[in-house]
């Protein structure tokens, strides 16, 4: 073999210089090499020669199927396509699926397993005393999913995100919590804002109306303390209202127990000094040094500042706190207020029971008393009503999860609250508005002992 160097002018002779010579020469080695990467000619069938810059020459296959005549006798080489190095990306393979045969005159692809290939959102579970080859595809558990085909185990979702209706991917958590912006978030807003005008109404009513005998007969301190306070009571379910943070759960609770404790001991306050008032007929009997201001104001304090007290302790202890709530729901997150020490919770809402019953227990041995003035059959329907609402609170609150778990507690705020409003002083704005002929100081003197010391 001759290779010609055509910057040198000269051949060089490899039969003449033995190999082992051209291995010790390196320069002349490497100018062969540099020659021999620019080769580039056309063999005796035509084809081109050369090599690429990593000193492979061209790849040029033929894609055979090996085919059976239909009658069986003889067999044949069919091409079906081929591989060209040479052309461009893209267009250097091609196969013509239809032209291939398989197992015969067969056109579909056999198996290369007994079962099915498992599709997304399934998983390979092997049969018993069966070959490996063979399965049954197993939807993948609730939580997790499968994108790919022919996977043995499932992936589980993220806490946050929760599997699609295939099972073949991981989409978000809706978050829940009661808004204003749904139809019961904002029913229940419109309802207690109603409430809210409704006792400010009634409180103007009785500012308005202070100098009239059914209003001054029946403390009218103390009904404008129990007015205002329902009125804060009622504003409380706006602050359950909307996504929990921090601040909003630390108020909810502890605001309508404290306000809620005001209310009751205002009530409770009221039905004592009635009895009182009934009672002390004497001059020097031992009731007449408990008549006056300071026995409801007193009763209000103390009945209100054990409340305020247990409110304290549980903010000291294990104040209420937000959390996400990843697993009351598959396809949601509740964002919710945790009581933090459910013990301090009930010991709150048991306390306003407490209150409550008291309250109702005096109004109730004094209903027999002379009706003049007497407001205790009123109280004694509220606490009935205060009481029932609280009582199947609880099974009901604790039956319900996320924002219907709120919906039942701000239900219960409002219910109660409505039935002191209505059992009171909505009474005693009938007959102050429609009925004034009997808002006069003659129908309402049944009692002269008791018009005295009001």
């Amino acid at each position: 073999m001759e290779v010609l160097l055509p910057d040198m002018g000269e051949e060089i002779d490899t039969d003449y210089y033995g190999s082992e010579q051209l291995v010790q020469s390196g320069t002349t080695v490497s100018r062969l090499l540099h020659y021999v990467k620019n080769v580039f000619f056309e063999d005796t069938a035509g084809e081109e020669l050369f090599f690429d810059i990593n000193g492979d020459s061209p790849v040029v296959y033929d894609i055979l199927n090996w085919q059976v005549s239909p009658d069986g006798n003889t067999t044949s080489y069919v091409k079906v396509g081929y591989f060209d190095s040479r052309a461009p990306s893209g267009q250097d393979f091609f196969i013509n699926e239809s032209l291939i045969l398989w197992n015969g005159d067969n056109t579909q692809i056999p198996q290369s397993v007994c079962s099915e290939s498992c599709s997304f959102g399934f998983r390979k579970a092997p049969r018993r005393g069966q070959p490996v080859c063979c399965f049954d595809c197993i939807p993948c558990s609730k939580g997790e999913i499968s994108n790919q085909t022919g996977v043995s185990n499932c992936i589980r979702c993220p806490e946050n995100k929760w599997p699609n209706l295939k099972q073949d991917a991981c989409i978000l958590k809706a978050v829940e919590f009661l808004s204003m912006e749904e139809l019961l978030g904002s029913s229940l807003a419109g309802s207690t804002i109603f409430l809210t005008l409704i006792t400010a109404s009634t409180l103007c009513i009785f500012i308005k109306y202070r100098d009239t005998p059914i209003v001054k007969a029946n403390n009218r301190d103390l009904s404008y303390f129990i007015l205002f306070s329902l009125f804060v009571c009622f504003l409380c379910p706006l602050i359950f209202i909307g996504q929990p943070n921090r601040l909003a759960c630390l108020l909810r609770q502890i605001s309508f127990g404290i306000i809620f404790s005001f209310c009751v001991s205002g009530i409770l306050a009221k039905t004592i000094t009635v009895v009182i008032a009934f009672k002390a007929t004497k001059p020097n009997g031992k009731l007449m040094k408990y008549v006056g201001p300071r026995t409801p104001y007193f009763i209000v304090f103390s009945g209100s500042l054990l409340q305020v007290i247990l409110c304290i302790i549980w903010l000291a202890m294990s104040p209420p706190f937000p959390e996400l709530n990843f697993n009351s729901e598959e396809f949601k997150i509740i964002v919710e207020c945790k009581e933090g020490s459910f013990v301090m919770f009930y010991c709150m809402l048991g306390y306003l029971g407490l209150l409550a019953s008291i309250c109702f227990v005096v109004a109730f041995l004094a209903r027999t008393l002379p009706d003049t003035f007497n407001e205790a059959k009123f109280i004694s329907f509220s606490m009935i009503v205060f009481v029932s609402v609280w009582l199947s609170f609880i099974p009901a609150y604790l039956s319900t999860k996320g924002k219907y778990m709120v919906a039942v507690e701000i239900f219960a705020i409002m219910a109660s609250g409505a039935g002191i409003i209505i059992c009171i002083f909505i009474p005693k704005c009938y007959i102050i508005l429609l009925k004034p002929q009997l808002n006069i100081r003659g129908p309402l003197m049944g009692n002269a002992n008791f018009s005295k010391n009001m």
